[in-house]
């Protein structure tokens, strides 16, 4: 793994909170993490019900719910995280009213597209590479987990995508939390080298769906939730990027029963838009 970049950020006037953090659901892959005077928006979507996407050759997708809070309600940010350029990830309202000035961390591919857009600081990693964001006493690192948005030939046709590791560090570089985000991925070999690399997960934030393009499964089903539950392992696992749009074909009922049946119910949580998922940092990582 290699380091990109390193991303300084000013420090607050008071001392963040290390022992909590929180998990707030806009809707699809959208959520607010709050964490160590960090807060960070991931794949921002704030379409609303009856709104359409574009997804590329001709596919188009009607949104059937509405998100939590609209863009205006955001609290300031300190940076994006984009698993990759969709419409139903990265929206028009994204594109007109987010600062032009937040960091955007996110695949080269998106990087190029925002910047067309006006936004001034993208960072762009290829699968396995790191950057590290200091704010205060406290290190983030982002690293870029495999991704594929399809199938084979697919595969190509659709926007390269990342998932993501958040490391929290204190400044001896003790680890603090462990964050895995999905993105909009199906398992495939490379997925299998990220609890080779990566264990200890403390939550993984799974984009499922069962999205089909023409037909074919390009995001998680319930099935292969399961799936990456059991393979990545995390202390807690938590569903999102589901029910929001027509072209979502498996409900988050399936995984529910998916995962009852395999009985890893208690490692799961379950959000509805606008619930927020509260952690805690085991004691001790807190001792410096």
């Amino acid at each position: 793994m290699t380091d990109s970049s390193t991303l300084v950020l000013p420090a607050e006037n008071h001392t963040p909170d290390i022992a909590t953090g929180s998990i707030f659901f806009v809707g699809t892959a959208t959520v607010i993490l709050r964490y160590a005077g960090f807060t960070i928006l991931t794949d921002p979507n704030f379409l609303h019900q009856g709104d359409h996407v574009h997804l590329g050759y001709g596919l188009r997708s009607e949104r059937v719910t509405n998100p939590a809070i609209e863009i205006e309600e955001l609290p300031p940010l300190d940076l994006v995280v984009l698993s990759h350029m969709h419409e139903d990830h990265f929206d028009h309202i994204a594109e007109q009213k987010l600062n032009k000035t937040v960091p955007i961390v996110t695949t080269k591919h998106a990087t190029e597209k925002l910047q067309k857009k006006g936004f001034q600081a993208t960072y762009a990693l290829d699968t396995w590479e790191t950057i590290t964001i200091q704010k205060g006493g406290v290190q983030l690192r982002i690293s870029a987990m495999p991704g594929r948005h399809g199938p084979g030939a697919l595969a190509a046709l659709l926007p390269p995508v990342m998932g993501s590791l958040l490391e929290f560090q204190n400044s001896t570089g003790q680890a603090l939390f462990r964050l895995y985000i999905t993105g909009d991925t199906l398992i495939y070999e490379e997925i299998k080298e990220i609890p080779q690399r990566h264990s200890q997960i403390d939550l993984a934030l799974l984009h499922l769906g069962g999205t089909r393009a023409f037909g074919v499964l390009v995001t998680m089903d319930g099935k292969q939730g399961v799936e990456m539950v059991r393979l990545i392992a995390p202390k807690t696992a938590i569903p999102i990027h589901y029910n929001d749009y027509t072209v979502f074909k498996s409900p988050l009922e399936e995984f529910k029963q998916a995962i009852a049946a395999a009985g890893l119910d208690t490692q799961i949580e379950y959000l509805s838009h606008g619930d927020t998922y509260q952690f805690q940092v085991p004691a001790n990582r807190l001792q410096s």
